[in-house]
C-alpha cells in the first residue's frame, strides 16, 4: 500500500480530550485541512463512553479546540469563529475567545470578548466561575486595548526593549517594553445564559511572570487559583513556583518556591486541600529529576511521592475520589499511564504489562476509570477508555482518523549492546511484505532528553519512508528518557558527541548484520538534537551514503548567545564557560571537525526558529559548499523549529524523500 505525504496531511488529527461531568461521554478536538488545504482547522466531536457512534458537535472553517466542561454539562471551547452577537472587526479571526455549546444542544454562543483574545481557560468544577489567561497591554483600559494594539501593529513603533533574558521564546519575541503584551489572569462569573460577566483582572501588574507557557488550575468551588509563575533565578534561568490567588480578593501567596526550582502542572485535589505539582531542581552537574510533590494548600508544606520510582511523571491529574494522582511517564520506548497513591506514593501501571503504545492527556472518569489519547507507531491518536481497576486493555471509543498501517507496515523492537555493554533499545519499522535487503534510515530523535516511542508523531513520521521501501530505525541512545536517571545523565553536560554517538553506531552495526537490511545503503537523519547528532556523524564517519539534518547545532559556543534561552544552554552544557575557553566548549562542535565531512547532506531549517536559529544552517551550508561536499539547503521563511503548515510539510518530505532516493536507491 502507498502512503503519500498528501495522504498524511489529509488525515484527521485527534488532539485533545475532556470528560463530561457525569462521565458518560468525552469531547475531543479533531483537526483537519480547511477548504483550501492550506491550514488546519478543528472541530469538536462527542464520543460516548459506552462505545456508541461518535457525533460531530461543531463544524466550519474555524479552529475549535481546548474543550472544557461547565458543571451543568455544557461544553466550552476556544474558537476564532466570527462573533454572533457582537460586531466583528477586521482582526477578529486572529483572536481566540471562549464559546459555550449548551448541554441541551443548539448553536454555540460566545462567552468572552477579551480585547486581545484568550490563550487558555478552565471552569471551576462545582461553581459558575471561569478563569482565563489573556494578553493585556500595560497601562490601558480594557475598552482601549483592541484599538491600541491594532494601531501599533499598523503604524508602530516597532521597537523592542529589554532589560534581561530571555528576549525570545520558540518563535516569538518576549517584549517587556511599554508596548509589549503580557498574559494576565482573568476571572469571570458565568450566568446560565449570555456572556460571562463580572470580569476581574487578578494580576493587573503582571509583566513577564506568565510570559512563557504558564499553567493554572482552579479549585472545585472556584475560590482559589494556582498558576505557575516565573522569576529570574540566581543562575539567570527562570525559576517557576506556584502562585495561589484568591479569586474573590486577588490576594496572592507563593508555594513551591526554591533555589533553581521549577514547578509544572499544578492540580488541585478534589477537596481543594492539596495541590500536586511536578517539581525539579536545576544543576549544571546533574540532569533534572522531576518528582511528584503534594503541597498542603493551607501551610505550603510539601511532601514527595514516588521518589524512588526511576521515571519522570508528567501531566498529573487527580482521580475524582482524591486517592490517586494519574500521570503519564516514558518507559522503555512507550509513554504509559500510572497511578500514584496520594497517601503512600506507591506506583501501579494503569494498563497491562503487555500493552504497547503511548498514552497522553489523561482525564479522570467517575468510578475510578480514565480516558486518554492513545497511539502506536502504526496508528494515529484516538480516544480510549481505561476501565476502573486498570486490569484490562484500553478500550477504543472511535476511529476518527480512519487510518492504520498495520496491514502494510511492521514494527520490531530491538536491543543491542553499546560499546560499553549498555543495552540500547529501539524500534525498526519496515514494509510488511518486503523482499530482500532494504536500505536503512537511522532516524535520531530530538531533545536530547526525550525518546523514540511506540507512538504516532505527526512531524517525524517513519511510515512516509517505509511506504517508499525503506527500513527505518528509531534508536533510544544515551540521554533518552524512560530508561532511568543514569541513562539520562549520560547526555548531560558538554558530551553530546560522546557516548550517544557510540550508541548510535552500535545500533547501526547490529542492524547492518540483519539479513533484511542492506548495511551498505544507509542514511541518517534527525531534527533539533537529532540534527546536531547528524551533523556530528557527518564529521566522524563516512559510513552513511547521505544525511538529512534539520535545525541542528553546528557550533556550541556561537550558538550560546543566539538561542532563545541562553542561561539554560549553559546548564545543559554542564556549566562550562564558552567565553573563557571556547575551544574546550566546542570540542564536540561539528564545525570544529568539518574538514572531515564527506557525506552528501540535505540541510533544512525554519527561519522563525529561535530555539536553534537559522544561522546554524547557513554556517553549515557554507562550510560544506566551500569544501565541495554535495549539499542542499531547504529553508521555510514562515516556520519555526518544526515544519507544521500543510503545504510546507509536503514540501519538506518531498525534498527529504528525493534526497534519500538519489543516494540510496542503487545497490
Amino acid at each position: 500500500m502507498s502512503y503519500s505525504v498528501e495522504q498524511h496531511v489529509e488525515l484527521r488529527r485527534v488532539a485533545e480530550i475532556a470528560a463530561a461531568p457525569d462521565g458518560s461521554w468525552v469531547a475531543v478536538t479533531v483537526q483537519r485541512l480547511d477548504r483550501d488545504r492550506a491550514r488546519y482547522v478543528a472541530d469538536l466531536w462527542k464520543l460516548p463512553v459506552d462505545g456508541s457512534p461518535a457525533v460531530q458537535l461543531t463544524r466550519g472553517e474555524s479552529r475549535d479546540g481546548s474543550p472544557c466542561f461547565r458543571r451543568d454539562g455544557s461544553l466550552a471551547f476556544l474558537s476564532n469563529r466570527q462573533p454572533n452577537d457582537l460586531k466583528p472587526d477586521e482582526e477578529a479571526e486572529q483572536r481566540m475567545q471562549v464559546w459555550l455549546l449548551p448541554q441541551a444542544g443548539g448553536e454555540p454562543h460566545q462567552l468572552t470578548d477579551e480585547p486581545l483574545g484568550v490563550l487558555s481557560f478552565c471552569f471551576a468544577r462545582a461553581a459558575d466561575r471561569l478563569v482565563a489567561l489573556a494578553p493585556v497591554l500595560p497601562g490601558l483600559a480594557a475598552d482601549q486595548q483592541r484599538q491600541a494594539a491594532s494601531e501599533r501593529r499598523k503604524h508602530g513603533p516597532s521597537a523592542r526593549r529589554f532589560e534581561r533574558q530571555p528576549v525570545r521564546h520558540w518563535d516569538h519575541w518576549l517584549d517587556d517594553g511599554p508596548h509589549g503584551e503580557s498574559p494576565h489572569l482573568i476571572v469571570y462569573q458565568v450566568p446560565p445564559a449570555g456572556m460571562a460577566a463580572g470580569r476581574v483582572d487578578l494580576t493587573p501588574q503582571a509583566r513577564r511572570e506568565f510570559a512563557v507557557e504558564p499553567d493554572f488550575d482552579v479549585t472545585h468551588d472556584g475560590r482559589l487559583i494556582a498558576i505557575t509563575r516565573a522569576s529570574i533565578g540566581a543562575d539567570r534561568c527562570e525559576d517557576t513556583d506556584i502562585l495561589l490567588i484568591d479569586a474573590d480578593t486577588a490576594a496572592a501567596r507563593p508555594v513551591g518556591s526554591g533555589v533553581a526550582v521549577n514547578c509544572q502542572w499544578p492540580r488541585f485535589a478534589p477537596d481543594g486541600r492539596s495541590l500536586c505539582v511536578v517539581r525539579s531542581t536545576r544543576s549544571a552537574r546533574h540532569a533534572p529529576r522531576p518528582l511528584l510533590e503534594l503541597i498542603d494548600v493551607a501551610s505550603g508544606a510539601a511532601v514527595e511521592r514516588a521518589a524512588q520510582w526511576d521515571r519522570w511523571p508528567a501531566q498529573p491529574v487527580w482521580s475524582l475520589d482524591g486517592r490517586h494522582v494519574l500521570v503519564s511517564a516514558d518507559d522503555r520506548g512507550r509513554t504509559l499511564p500510572f497511578a500514584i497513591d496520594a497517601a503512600t506514593g506507591s506506583v501501579r501501571p494503569c494498563v497491562p504489562a503487555q500493552c504497547g503504545g503511548s498514552h497522553a492527556n489523561l482525564v479522570a472518569l467517575p468510578g475510578g476509570g480514565a480516558a486518554c489519547l492513545r497511539s502506536t507507531t502504526l496508528q494515529p491518536p484516538e480516544a480510549f477508555v481505561l476501565d476502573p481497576g486498570f486490569a484490562t486493555e484500553p478500550r477504543p471509543l472511535a476511529r476518527l482518523s480512519a487510518f492504520t498501517a498495520a496491514s502494510w507496515a511492521s514494527q520490531d523492537e530491538f536491543e543491542v549492546a553499546s560499546s560499553d555493554g549498555t543495552p540500547i533499545q529501539g524500534f525498526l519499522i519496515k514494509p510488511a511484505a518486503a523482499q530482500g535487503r532494504l536500505p536503512l534510515v537511522l532516524w535520531i530523535h530530538g531533545g536530547p532528553i526525550t525518546m523514540s516511542a511506540d507512538g504516532w508523531h505527526w512531524r517525524w513520521n517513519p511510515l512516509l519512508l517505509v511506504a517508499q521501501g525503506y527500513a527505518v530505525a528509531l534508536p533510544n541512545a544515551r540521554g533518552s528518557s524512560g530508561f532511568g536517571q543514569a541513562f539520562v545523565q549520560a547526555i548531560w553536560g558538554n558530551v553530546w558527541g560522546d557516548q550517544c554517538y557510540r550508541d548510535l553506531m552500535a545500533v547501526t552495526d547490529a542492524l547492518a548484520l540483519r539479513p533484511d537490511i542492506d548495511g551498505g545503503r544507509a542514511a541518517a537523519m534527525g531534527g533539533s538534537f537529532g540534527g546536531y547528532m547528524v551533523n556530528w556523524i557527518g564529521t566522524q564517519t563516512d559510513r552513511f551514503r547521505c544525511l538529512v539534518s534539520h535545525a541542528g547545532v553546528v557550533t556550541m559556543a556561537a550558538f550560546t548567545g543566539v538561542t532563545d534561552h541562553p542561561p539554560d544552554w549553559y546548564l545543559e552544557m554542564g556549566g562550562e564557560d564558552p567565553y573563557r575557553d571556547p575551544l574546550r566548549f566546542d570540542r564536540f562542535a561539528p564545525m570544529r571537525h568539518v574538514l572531515q565531512w564527506r557525506t552528501p547532506t540535505l540541510i533544512t531549517h525554519g527561519e522563525r526558529d529561535y530555539r536553534c536559529p537559522i544561522g546554524e544552517a547557513l554556517a553549515l551550508f557554507e562550510a560544506l559548499q566551500y569544501h565541495r561536499v554535495a549539499s542542499e539547503l531547504l529553508v521555510f521563511p514562515d516556520e519555526n523549529h518544526w515544519i507544521v503548515k500543510p503545504h510546507n510539510i509536503v514540501a519538506w518530505y518531498q525534498a527529504a524523500l528525493e534526497f534519500l532516493s538519489k543516494y540510496l536507491r542503487n545497490p
